[in-house]
């Protein structure tokens, strides 16, 4: 026991960690995962309506792109991009792994939040459609203002699951090798321990992964739980901000 409590909480290894974690891990842990979720969530969107086309060859592309980045390891994804690309673009991007880590991160991101936006939009009843178009929106306008809204509204759980998966993910980026002051909290954690012997500041980097993956999930279950139970609104003084919501013959409501 005594031997377990030395290997994964040696204090003092862990107090010797924690301001690098917090100074420089956690601010670009946090950089990396808010950039590529970003990225990911506007590409993620242009795939989840190339998805939806009635036309094959902007569906197949975008399927196939899909089944490609959600197929691979994401280590394998970083390590192409990041050395491969890393190689070719090297006039652009010099030496430095950063970039090309949100880069593959976006890529991977996308690739999920696409699959995420489609299955929302496609759990919009189709009468939102009809009913937009009955009212002379067209096609496109009817998708972006009334079902996209509306779907992407069913997601939010899904979606911020994800991002506490991208920043899981981004402590895959150490693999390319990066500086030391764009060391991300594994990295931080795994070269302490690795000059050290002792696993304790790997522990302390979880810590602060768990610091900010906790308030996460009980946040994911706080809009999971608002979506299935709706908020009430008295009929008689419905709220003017609220989303409209077109029904069956073009009735206007709201959620």
């Amino acid at each position: 026991m005594d031997q377990f409590l030395d290997t994964f909480l040696n204090w003092e290894y862990i107090w010797q960690v924690f301001p690098d974690l917090l100074k420089t891990g956690l601010l670009n842990t946090l950089i990396l995962a808010l950039t590529s979720g970003l990225i990911g969530i506007v590409f993620g969107m242009v795939l989840a309506v190339l998805a939806l086309s009635t036309k094959r060859w902007l569906r197949w592309p975008a399927r196939i792109y899909t089944d490609i980045f959600r197929g691979l390891p994401a280590i394998l994804t970083i390590l192409v991009i990041g050395q491969g690309l890393g190689t070719l673009a090297r006039d652009v991007v010099g030496t430095n792994p950063y970039p090309l880590g949100i880069l593959a991160l976006s890529l991977i991101a996308a690739a999920y939040i696409g699959e995420i936006f489609r299955s929302g939009i496609q759990s919009v009843d189709h009468g939102q459609l009809e009913a937009s178009r009955a009212l002379g929106m067209s096609y496109g306008k009817a998708m972006a203002l009334v079902v996209i809204p509306q779907g992407v509204r069913r997601v939010l759980p899904a979606l911020v699951n994800q991002f506490i998966a991208l920043i899981k993910d981004s402590s895959l980026v150490y693999f390319l090798g990066l500086l030391s002051e764009q060391r991300e909290l594994f990295r931080i954690g795994q070269d302490l321990a690795a000059n050290t012997g002792n696993l304790s500041p790997l522990v302390a980097a979880g810590f602060v992964y768990l610091v900010i993956t906790v308030p996460l999930t009980h946040l994911v279950n706080h809009i999971d739980k608002k979506l299935r139970t709706g908020r009430k609104v008295r009929a008689a003084e419905p709220d003017e901000r609220d989303p409209v919501e077109l029904g069956a013959g073009g009735r206007v409501g709201t959620w």
